[in-house]
């Protein structure tokens, strides 16, 4: 049975499909990544989406990669399109929240579309970025060229380096989406980082009283220890970022024993980790303000907590000051609705996990 957020993901796609197939809303107004990779096939290469593909070209900066959170589909007038051409060599290029990989993908089906060579040229600055990042340890950071602070992390958050890994896998393995569009070199240039990536995957992995447990959502390039990030994203167990690299790793064909030790690993603990009979429930405070809260509900479907304490394995939630708290009601309101402090995320893995189990472990 397909997760809460899978079924609701598969709605939405079906509405926005439904909408542009009507032409009831411009794309301006629908969402960049949308756009990127959910639109009709035959409507790329179309005049409109040429005119998305000039903001790309123009929005990619000097370094190879795209800024994030930006609507990069949108039209620009003059003042703007001088203004970003100013901006290439701004030090922003990231791979945070789908930035590079999304702009990656749309040029890949506009180059399959036109075979204009300045989209072929594009992706392969942007993957030349890409493997340029990548630490020898077979990690990502969130920027680069790298910017101080726990921007230098090693980046599983917000499925960063899951992202990368699932681009430069469909690459060496020759979708057809990327067929045409890149070179044997750099096929096997994707296929050796792809390999470090997972190498780094594994010997991050957190090991508790000797068994193998899940990962932070960021971990120290250096030690490959779990790493603080902003202020409320102290080291722990992560039970939403943990499950992209799972996925990744069940994904692989004729798994090594150290992967399959990873995966059994990583499903035990959250399996021992559950949040059962609770649920979140958003209501309308004294203030009249909309809020969150976690209520008891003996029919609710498991879920996770976000963070987990790396001592006593319990979930923890934090404002901005840093200092943890046992429950979601003891943080203050900024933070308990402006933070995703739940995920029913690993309902997706313990759908997949029992069909690879019987594959792989004999």
């Amino acid at each position: 049975m397909k997760s809460r957020i899978s079924l609701i993901i598969s709605v939405v796609l079906f509405f926005l499909n439904s909408i542009i197939a009507s032409s009831q809303v411009p794309i301006s107004q629908l969402p960049w990544k949308y756009v990127a990779t959910q639109m009709p096939d035959d409507w790329y290469g179309t005049a409109e989406s040429v005119k998305v593909a000039e903001n790309i070209l123009l929005y990619q900066r000097d370094i190879g990669g795209w800024p994030k959170n930006l609507p990069l589909h949108k039209p620009l007038t003059d003042p703007e399109k001088a203004k970003i051409n100013d901006d290439k060599g701004l030090n922003d290029a990231i791979f945070d929240n789908d930035a590079t990989t999304t702009e990656m993908k749309f040029l890949a089906r506009m180059y399959g579309k036109t075979k204009t060579q300045a989209y072929k040229d594009s992706f392969d600055k942007g993957l030349k970025f890409i493997l340029d990042a990548q630490y020898n340890n077979g990690g990502w950071p969130m920027f680069y060229p790298l910017r101080q602070g726990y921007y230098t992390h090693i980046t599983f958050n917000d499925n960063a380096t899951y992202n990368i890994l699932k681009l430069l896998k469909d690459i060496f393995n020759r979708k057809p989406l990327y067929e045409s569009i890149v070179s044997d070199n750099e096929i096997r240039d994707s296929k050796k980082a792809y390999e470090k990536g997972i190498n780094c995957i594994l010997k991050t992995q957190i090991i508790v009283k000797g068994k193998l447990a899940v990962w932070c959502a960021q971990h120290d390039e250096k030690t490959l220890l779990p790493a603080k990030a902003r202020s409320y994203e102290l080291p722990s167990f992560s039970g939403a970022e943990s499950c992209g690299l799972i996925k990744l790793l069940m994904e692989i064909e004729n798994p090594s024993p150290a992967v399959i030790r990873a995966v059994n690993g990583a499903v035990e603990w959250l399996d021992s980790h559950r949040v059962i009979h609770y649920r979140i429930e958003l209501f309308k405070n004294s203030d009249g303000k909309p809020d969150r809260r976690i209520v008891e509900d003996p029919n609710a479907a498991d879920i996770w907590a976000r963070f987990y304490d790396l001592d006593t394995e319990l979930p923890y939630f934090c404002d901005r000051d840093g200092i943890k708290k046992n429950t979601l009601a003891e943080i203050g309101y900024e933070r308990r609705t402006g933070y995703n402090w739940y995920t029913d995320a690993p309902r997706e893995i313990f759908d997949l996990y029992s069909s690879w189990k019987a594959k792989w472990i004999k």
